[in-house]
């Protein structure tokens, strides 16, 4: 119960003072019991879930939604298990979408433009998901006009290397004009920007506190979540992998979509193809199959 009044965050008072002040050994400060790391894993799931239904809640809300749950819990644990996930009301992701130090970011060139075919604007993000034990990550690169998934990939760390090679494979199939992104360390990278700008592609990045500039892939991430991940318990990377690459055949190719009169995402990508030659023409990024 004591470490848990222990605030890292706390500017004004060391973690140091902060042991002694509350009489904690500080190496002791750093131990966490199976026990408890299994409770954190159970906690962080109920959090996901409901903060996919009602993403306005905050660390205070969501401590008494865990509470009238039966859980014991404070807001200081539940606001710690929040930022682990990344996740904030309103707007989602401080932690996945923290920029690099010294890292370029480039200004929001979406305001006022109005999206009107494919491959006019691509937009990526990262999340969160849930395994039988731990957590992984997964990317994806999105036609903003269609709601086509060009590409995806699961990672089980934030390191740049393995979204930057799923930014190949997409831009091996097509290219759009304008790629938007937030401002996390993976997008402002310079092996991520250096395969953007040698494809003479315009950068644009939200800027901070826009909730909604992404907003489409904010709606695909609670599909994904209620429709794929919640429903499976992936035993590993490779399972969450090979599970969610069917789901977004599923997605891409069956599932239609309200928002586009009831379309596909892969009907309205190809009737959104900006010329009469290119509508002729069925593109890598139209097969039956994403890249592996």
């Amino acid at each position: 119960m004591r470490r848990e009044l222990v605030e890292p965050e706390n500017e004004k008072i060391s973690v140091a003072r902060q042991c002694e002040l509350l009489g904690l050994n500080r190496t002791g400060l750093y131990y966490r019991s199976r026990t408890e790391s299994v409770e954190d894993g159970n906690l962080m799931r109920l959090i996901d879930e409901q903060y996919t239904l009602t993403p306005f809640y905050g660390y205070r809300r969501m401590t008494v939604y865990l509470q009238k749950s039966g859980f014991r819990v404070n807001h200081k644990r539940v606001r710690r298990l929040m930022r682990k996930l990344g996740l904030e009301a309103i707007y989602p992701k401080p932690n996945l979408s923290k920029p690099g130090k010294d890292h370029l970011t480039y200004p929001y060139l979406l305001r006022g433009v109005a999206v009107e075919y494919s491959d006019q604007v691509w937009a990526c993000d990262i999340t969160y998901l849930r395994l039988g034990s731990g957590f992984v990550y997964l990317l994806v690169i999105m036609d903003w006009h269609s709601r086509f998934v060009i590409e995806m990939e699961v990672s089980n760390s934030l390191e740049s290397s393995p979204f930057v090679e799923a930014l190949k494979r997409a831009l091996a199939k097509s290219k759009p004009e304008i790629f938007n992104s937030d401002q996390g360390s993976q997008f402002t990278s310079v092996e991520w920007l250096k395969v953007l700008q040698e494809n003479k592609i315009r950068i644009s990045m939200d800027g901070r506190g826009r909730c909604f500039n992404n907003i489409f892939v904010e709606r695909l991430w609670r599909s994904v979540k209620q429709e794929e991940v919640y429903l499976k318990e992936y035993a590993d990377v490779w399972e969450a992998e090979e599970s969610l690459r069917q789901y977004f055949e599923f997605y891409n190719y069956q599932r239609p979509h309200q928002s586009l009169n009831y379309q596909t995402p892969f009907e309205a990508y190809q009737k959104g193809r900006k010329t009469e030659e290119n509508k002729g023409a069925k593109p890598a990024i139209l097969d039956n199959q994403m890249t592996p």
